[in-house]
């Protein structure tokens, strides 16, 4: 590795064609898991990135949607848990009624 290697920030949009095989070779699964957070001034951040060549050190941003839950997404999912417990409640009750049953016939 080259100590007076350039350092580059670029955006993943305007990664050339010879970078984006670079890419591939070093992510070949994808690079999804392996973003980092950069932080930047005024608490905002991006996700990137790194890529390492000859010429350069590139840090790559990446598009990166998060998945953010809102009070609405925590009711649903609370109620399919709660319906889900009652259903597992009555399965447990149908299947000790049934075995009452079958005693009683014996």
């Amino acid at each position: 590795m080259q100590a007076n290697r350039k350092k580059l920030i670029i955006n993943y949009a305007n990664v050339s064609p010879e970078l984006m095989e670079a890419i591939r070779k070093k992510y070949p699964l994808g690079w999804i898991n392996n973003t980092i957070k950069v932080p930047q001034a005024g608490g905002t951040f991006f996700y990137a990135i790194t890529l390492d060549t000859e010429e350069a050190s590139y840090l790559i941003k990446v598009p990166v949607k998060v998945d953010t839950k809102t009070d609405k997404d925590e009711d649903f999912f609370e109620t399919a848990l709660d319906l889900k417990e009652t259903d597992e409640r009555e399965e447990e009750e149908d299947d000790k009624e049934k075995i009452a049953d079958k005693d009683i016939d014996e």
